[in-house]
């Protein structure tokens, strides 16, 4: 069966409320030293710098205790603004309106094969679905991988049709025994090589998916979350690490 929701991008420092940690913007910049000038010497016009901002990282494990730079926010499905921010070295997407959807991606980099993996808890109980994203192009599409609170996952191929609407085709769905329940911190990892995919859960390679058939070479990684009928939902990462399949 097929989706369709509305999206928007925003940056992630747009979607945090007031009472939020705040987070660094999408590209940092330098901050120079102030330069000391003898006091016999009269100080002459300084030319100006032209700062070269630092490169973002392309592999990396973010612990979610320092700098978000990078990452960007797609929301989908509601208007409603969720609320997201950094707390106790968690990275907290919290969505209080159903049927919802909130994309994290790591826009610095566009990757071939890939690995990405994280480990999450779903705070709140309700019934919810975390992900991961692999060869994520805004015209071309992306692969999604989820897990949900009644121990299914499925794999997902999304592409845009339109500004705002977006088509989902399910490519897999099943159910798995190492899925844990809400309230319980568990890893998942998906591996983009080549036209397959690799997807784990708590580091046990669970099903491999051939995606020939979708033509998607190369995009970005992120992480997502969705609602469903019932709210809150509250994901919290404690981490997301990028590395080599």
């Amino acid at each position: 069966m097929k989706k369709l929701f509305i999206g928007c991008f925003v940056l992630i420092t747009a979607c945090q409320p007031a009472t939020s940690t705040p987070v660094a913007p999408l590209f940092p910049t330098a901050t120079l030293l102030p330069t000391l000038i003898p006091a016999t010497i009269t100080p002459k016009p300084s030319p100006t710098l032209e700062l070269t901002p630092t490169p973002l990282p392309r592999l990396f494990t973010n612990e979610f205790d320092a700098s978000l730079a990078g990452w960007v926010i797609l929301q989908a499905g509601n208007d409603s603004v969720p609320n997201i921010k950094t707390e106790n070295g968690n990275l907290i997407l919290q969505m209080d309106s159903p049927y919802t959807w909130v994309y994290a991606i790591y826009g610095a980099q566009d990757y071939e094969d890939i690995r990405i993996d994280a480990q999450f808890e779903n705070q709140a109980g309700s019934p919810s679905s975390i992900g991961l994203i692999c060869r994520y192009s805004e015209s071309e599409g992306w692969l999604e991988y989820n897990v949900s609170t009644d121990g299914t996952y499925n794999v997902l191929y999304g592409k845009w049709l339109a500004s705002g609407i977006a088509d989902y085709l399910p490519i897999l769905s099943a159910s798995s025994k190492e899925i844990q329940p809400s309230g319980a911190s568990q890893e998942i990892g998906l591996i983009c090589s080549n036209t397959t995919l690799e997807l784990y859960i708590n580091q046990q390679l669970i099903r491999k998916v051939d995606i020939s058939r979708y033509e998607l070479i190369e995009g970005k990684v992120g992480i997502t979350v969705s609602s469903f009928e019932n709210t809150p939902v509250i994901a919290a990462f404690d981490w997301v690490k990028i590395s080599e399949p």
